[in-house]
């Protein structure tokens, strides 16, 4: 059979520079970081105080109160970034369509953090029978598309991917195939994470893999440079609406652009350290190029998974090269990571950085790398894109996402 095309009608965000793509992207093009000081813990035990948070957010502002009481964070981010995008594609205008045709595919890497740290204290403190009756459906990682799905009514295919940092990416390739094939006319997807508390920063930080560059948050992010020490938590959530074109092209629907290859790989190698080799990596790029029938000097633009971590910089680095060229081969080719200015949204971020790479199709613009003043010598000889905004003409555009667990993927976006 022929497989269906798919668009992307409309988007959604929120993130740590406030709820709205607009805000989003204003910031990545001015440069700006949104990592600040933890606000809202007590920091003195921690050893890393800076995170991308999303301030000065009152989910009352959005939802029943009542409600939002029975939901964690990231739940909370997933519903305010879906009611952005389905305005945005136009759907709430739509009253007659099968409820049957629609779903959901927004996940969470980690769940509700927030709320297993509070009940745990709970019990501990009062006994086993003082947790909330909500706690379950608060914490599962399902939660999030099963609430969008609940709020709009839509009854299709509804589930949550779980891929550690490939979350969102795999989330909105999975929506991909299922349209291509004809299950769905319309899939929210993306990925939400809220994991700044005691318990995500205390974790992460055992695990060695955060920054603590605490006296220079905006600096603490710094893919690619020899003074990196790691990645910078961050939190919020990207949604896609993605369509099928016929469906779109019908109800006269605004198109950003169009999903074309889609790519996924696992490493086999390591828990939480990716192959040094890239292979994996390199292979989930391959793969994308060879579903959306492309070549590698087609892509333009790359949004990288670029973490500012030693290892994860280097291998993707060097999966890119062999995949493209650097820049001794190809010189047409921009990467960057807006992980410098964000931070890592964790099962956001794969959704996030797809809006990202949608953005710079749509406005031929990309966003830098901040923080790129020394590059180290250990990463591939690319163009960066360090410090500013670069104008550039992008027809196809890729972004990588890769998780602790070696998961791997890749997605290309493409004018249409």
């Amino acid at each position: 059979m022929d497989k269906k095309r798919v668009v992307i009608t409309g988007i959604g965000m929120v993130s740590p520079f406030g709820v709205g793509t607009d805000i989003f992207w204003k910031s990545l093009l001015e440069g700006k970081s949104a990592i600040r000081t933890i606000q809202g813990m007590d920091l003195e035990k921690h050893h890393v105080k800076i995170a991308g948070q999303v301030l000065d957010f009152n989910p009352e502002d959005y939802m029943d109160p009542k409600e939002a009481k029975k939901m964690d964070r990231f739940t909370q981010f997933a519903l305010v970034a879906s009611d952005e995008a389905i305005k945005d594609a136009g759907l709430d205008k739509i009253i007659d369509f099968d409820p049957y045709r629609y779903g959901v595919m927004v996940s969470s890497a980690a769940g509700g953090f927030h709320t297993f740290e509070k009940n745990h204290i709970a019990m501990i403190e009062r006994g086993p029978t003082k947790c909330s009756p909500f706690t379950i459906p608060m914490l599962i990682v399902d939660m999030s598309s099963g609430r969008v799905s609940m709020k709009y009514g839509y009854k299709g295919v509804n589930k949550a991917v779980v891929s550690a940092c490939a979350t969102g990416s795999h989330s909105i390739g999975d929506a991909f195939r299922s349209i291509q094939y004809g299950d769905a006319d319309v899939i929210l997807a993306g990925g939400c994470e809220a994991t700044i508390c005691n318990l995500g920063i205390g974790a992460f930080t055992s695990a060695r893999t955060l920054s603590r560059r605490n006296d220079e948050p905006q600096r603490a992010s710094r893919p690619y440079d020899k003074d990196r020490d790691g990645f910078v938590m961050a939190e919020g959530a990207g949604v896609l609406i993605m369509e099928e074109y016929e469906h779109a092209k019908a109800r006269g629907a605004k198109i950003y652009a169009e999903i074309v290859g889609y790519g996924q790989t696992a490493d086999a190698y390591d828990i939480v350290a990716p192959d040094p080799e890239g292979t994996g990596a390199q292979k989930a790029m391959e793969f994308a190029l060879k579903d959306a029938n492309l070549k590698p000097e087609e892509i333009q633009y790359i949004n990288s998974h670029g973490t500012s971590t030693g290892l994860g910089d280097a291998a993707e680095s060097h999966a890119i090269a062999k995949v493209f060229g650097d820049l001794d081969v190809n010189k047409n080719l921009l990467v960057s990571s807006t992980k410098s200015m964000h931070g890592h949204m964790l099962g956001a971020t794969g959704a996030a950085e797809s809006i990202v790479c949608i953005k710079a199709i749509n406005e031929g613009v990309v966003p830098p790398t901040i923080n790129l003043d020394n590059q180290d010598e250990e990463v591939a000889n690319l163009d960066y894109v360090p410090h500013k905004t670069r104008k550039k003409e992008v027809s196809a555009a890729l972004t990588n996402s890769f998780g602790f667990g070696g998961h791997n993927a890749s997605l290309i976006f493409k004018k249409i």
